[in-house]
């Protein structure tokens, strides 16, 4: 099977908008800002600083990271001849449990963040594989 890249990008597209939510003050931000440590003072700090123009550079490697991640994740699906939406969510979960819940785990046990934290973030990476898999499920 060919690889929709149609699908790649709008995976991609979503995958960004799920996280601009996801760590938003609409939904988690506020959370993740103290969890992080992160208080309004350092964004206004940053802000002065122009460091707000370098989030243009993260923007675009975050994109270039979520463009990579759901090629990877066509791939995958197509290599498994997935494709039903409920097997591309069930093949995403899988991949969620056995290497992003684990290797991000790390970062509890070695750099002493907070199992909140991990859980917050693990949140977000848990429900983006499976949204990106149904997509490209949906989509092939």
């Amino acid at each position: 099977m060919a690889v929709n890249y149609l699908a790649v990008l709008v995976a991609a597209i979503v995958s960004m908008v799920i996280g601009g939510l996801w760590y938003s003050p609409l939904l988690f931000g506020n959370v993740w800002m103290k969890l992080s440590g992160i208080t309004q003072k350092d964004v206004e700090k940053a802000k002065k600083k122009g460091m707000m123009k370098s989030m243009g550079k993260s923007y675009l490697l975050m994109f270039v990271a979520c463009l990579l991640t759901s090629y990877v994740l066509a791939r995958l699906l197509n290599l498994l001849q997935t494709t039903s939406p409920i097997n591309g969510a069930k093949l995403a979960l899988w991949i969620w449990i056995g290497f992003v819940a684990t290797v991000t785990l790390s970062s509890v046990l070695w750099e002493n963040k907070s199992y909140k934290l991990y859980l917050l973030n693990n949140g977000y990476n848990v429900v983006n594989m499976v949204v990106m898999a149904v997509i490209l499920t949906l989509w092939q």
